[in-house]
Parts: C-alpha cells; sequence; structure tokens
C-alpha cells in the first residue's frame, strides 16, 4: 500500500515523471530500485525504533530517515503560535468544525512524521479520532512558525511533502517580519494566495475563518478578533 501510495505522488510532479524516466533509461534501473528499496526497509526499521523512543517531553520529527530534535523557541515564535492557536480553536470548537492541534501532534505521513507548530482537521476526521490516538493522518491546514533552524525545511522537505500528500492549505508564518504565506493545493501544487504582514487572510479549509493578520503577531489585535467571534 506504502508503495502504491509513494509511486502515485511520484508521478504527480513533472519533476517526479522525469525522474522515473531518467532511471528507466539506464540499464542497470533494476540495481538502482532494488538499491532505493534497501534503504527505505532500513529506514522504515530506524522509524519503528522512532515510534518505540519517543516521549511527550521532546518536539522531534521523523525526516527522511533522519531524527530531529528540536530546539527552545524564540518569545516572539511561542507569541505567534499561542495568539494564532486560540483565534483557530475557538473559532473552530464554536463552529463545531473539527479538532485543532498544536506543536505536539505527530502527523504521520508516507515516509515522514512531523509536529506541525499548528494543525487542522476537519469533522469529517477528527470525529474518529480517539483519547490515546498519538499518530494522526494528513491534516487539512498546516501553519509553520518560522525560527532560523526550521526555515529550510519549513520551506523545503514540509512543503514538497505536504503538498504530496494533498493537504489542502499550509501557512508559513514569519514572527520575525510578522509576516504571513498562504499556499492552496489547485491541482497538485500549492499556490501561493498571499504574502502580507498587513490586510486580512481568509482560510479555504477552515469555513468562514477570516483574521487580520496583525492578530497573529499583535495581542490588542488578537482580542479584539477574540471578542468578536
Amino acid at each position: 500500500m506504502e508503495t502504491q501510495l509513494l509511486e502515485r505522488q511520484l508521478l504527480k510532479t513533472e519533476m517526479g515523471k522525469q525522474m522515473v524516466s531518467d532511471i528507466l533509461n539506464e540499464p542497470d534501473a533494476y540495481f538502482v530500485v532494488q538499491a532505493v528499496t534497501d534503504v527505505l526497509n532500513k529506514e522504515r526499521e530506524r522509524r519503528v525504533k522512532f515510534y518505540n523512543d519517543i516521549t511527550e517531553e521532546e518536539k522531534v520529527e521523523f525526516v527522511n530517515g533522519e531524527i530531529i530534535v528540536h530546539s527552545p523557541v524564540k518569545m516572539s515564535h511561542n507569541r505567534a503560535t499561542l495568539l494564532l492557536a486560540q483565534l483557530l480553536n475557538i473559532y473552530i470548537v464554536k463552529n463545531e468544525l473539527g479538532f485543532v492541534g498544536i506543536e505536539k501532534v505527530m502527523i504521520k505521513l508516507t515516509r515522514n512524521d512531523y509536529e506541525p507548530d499548528i494543525c487542522f482537521f476537519k469533522k469529517d476526521k477528527s470525529i474518529f479520532f480517539s483519547e490515546d490516538l498519538t499518530l494522526f493522518p494528513a491534516p487539512d491546514l498546516v501553519i509553520e512558525i518560522l525560527s532560523i533552524s526550521t526555515e529550510v525545511r519549513d520551506r523545503g522537505i514540509k512543503f514538497k511533502d505536504y503538498q504530496a500528500h494533498s493537504i489542502e492549505e499550509y501557512w508559513i508564518v514569519d514572527p520575525e517580519n510578522q509576516t504571513l504565506e498562504q499556499y492552496h493545493l489547485e491541482g497538485d501544487e500549492y499556490k501561493l494566495i498571499l504574502k502580507s504582514g498587513n490586510g486580512t487572510v481568509t482560510s479555504f479549509a477552515v469555513k468562514g475563518f477570516q483574521i487580520p493578520i496583525q492578530a497573529i503577531f499583535n495581542e490588542a489585535e488578537n482580542l479584539k478578533v477574540l471578542q468578536n467571534f
């Protein structure tokens, strides 16, 4: 099942199709595929060990076979995460739209496991979540709050992986520059909808959720929005 999913994901993009074509043009294609398979099988074993070893105390992720342990965040990162999460959670609970996870919710994708800063699952998914669930499926909205240590992954492997798994919407929040980038899945690829530090953002995945961008960074603006919910 996982192999079939990986194959479908790979053939979605032009780059993926080109990679397959390049391999098939080589006379040793079977050996190349076998070598990749062997590596992925060993990676799968490390992933099982990762599941057995992780604890609630650490914020860790499994990315392309490597275990990534996150360092403590800056005040600006924590503030943006908290302000945005409380807006999103109160709105979603009030309107019974689903479930919001924050920081320690691990999502299990085909190859990798991530703990996004904020994620949202629509009700048709979250209704099946049990109280002891520890590995979650692909969400409908993922929000990553940038830091120096995570920006390359947030804009790189995570961007590609969230896109490949058809996560409908992806926000990248920069707390240092107080800007928001909003991406929406159109077809098989993300389209940049806005990049700004002003104005409003309207979610695609969360029906009716619209907030001033500054409410993510400014406590007074955040409170104004909360009072109008």
